[in-house]
């Protein structure tokens, strides 16, 4: 009978113990902080498990040590060349200081809010030290097309960027993880995830790119013309140049025919005084052929050579 007053104070003192909050368990992936009337006792609790704590008096806070997203709003900013554009940007983080962390910032949704007024900042800061293009264009080293050079060895007038947003992004990272480490955050990496013109004039931006578009298309219009008309100018002189040699060459074997022609019939007609009169009296049978027709009216005076056949034949 002694002993049961003796359990039961002791149970009592267990179940106020459980019930009270005296123990608690800390995960892989997080970190505790105990608190004492809202301060901070003694060192964060790193080590996973079951862990002891002064019942209704200490408090437990928990943080994450996993590696946390970061995503901001779109921010309307100029840059260099007076171009207002909205900048999305997000990243990652991780706290690595919980006490710090705690003490200025409490929970992960407050840290979201001064990180994206960090990030914000610097991003206004990098974009507006650099021309639209660097903000644009991924890499310094990247080629679009319509960059290529041409035949004529100029390119399309796109100027090419000089550091590229690679380089502005690592330049907000840098210039924020300052900041960042103050408040017991690790900035691990920020990047741009989309850069878009501003609505006011986006249908004008829209305007000149079709301008724009529709000038290099030009451009390589008239280039692809001026090309084809050489290649036809060419063609045309080969054209000439093989026509001139042929007909050089039908002329060369039509005057070596007719030499070799001539020089047969005059073999043929030249043996004798009546060869001759004969092939003279042929040939004045084809002029005939070739001057007189069924409806030819001719006048001839009487001592023309074709009247005079014609004379010898009439007796």
């Amino acid at each position: 009978m002694k002993i049961l007053p003796i359990v039961i104070g002791i149970v009592a003192v267990i179940v106020l113990l459980v019930f009270g909050g005296a123990f608690y368990t800390v995960r892989e992936t997080e970190i505790v902080i105990l608190t004492q009337f809202g301060a901070p006792v003694g060192e964060p609790v790193t080590v996973a498990g079951l862990h002891w704590k002064t019942p209704f008096v200490q408090d437990v806070n928990r943080i994450e040590k996993r590696v946390l997203e970061f995503d901001g709003l779109p921010v309307r900013m100029p840059t260099k060349d007076k171009t207002y554009v909205e900048v999305d940007t997000f990243g990652r983080w991780q706290i690595t200081d919980a006490t710090k962390f705690f003490l200025a910032l409490r929970d992960e949704r407050t840290a979201q809010s001064r990180l994206e007024d960090i990030v914000g900042s610097e991003t206004r800061n990098q974009v507006a030290k650099h021309d639209l293009i660097e903000v644009i264009r991924s890499d310094k080293n990247r080629v679009s097309p319509t960059e290529a050079p041409n035949q004529s060895g100029s390119s399309s007038g796109l100027r090419r960027a000089a550091r590229g947003r690679i380089a502005i992004e690592d330049d907000i990272k840098t210039a924020s993880a300052p900041q960042s480490a103050l408040l017991g955050i690790t900035l691990l990496d920020v990047r741009i995830k989309r850069v878009n013109y501003n609505s006011d004039v986006l249908a004008t931006i829209y305007l000149r790119m079709t301008s724009e578009r529709e000038q290099i298309a030009q451009r390589f219009r008239s280039e692809g013309e001026g090309e084809a008309a050489r290649i036809q100018g060419k063609k045309d002189r080969d054209l000439r140049e093989i026509e001139s040699i042929a007909y050089k060459r039908v002329q060369e074997i039509r005057g070596a025919a007719d030499a070799e022609a001539s020089r047969i019939y005059a073999e043929a007609y030249d043996k004798s005084p009546e060869a001759r009169d004969f092939y003279g009296f042929i040939k004045t049978l084809e002029t005939y052929r070739s001057v007189l027709g069924p409806k030819t009216n001719m006048i001839l005076s009487t001592d023309s050579d074709l009247f005079r056949l014609l004379e010898k034949s009439g007796k």
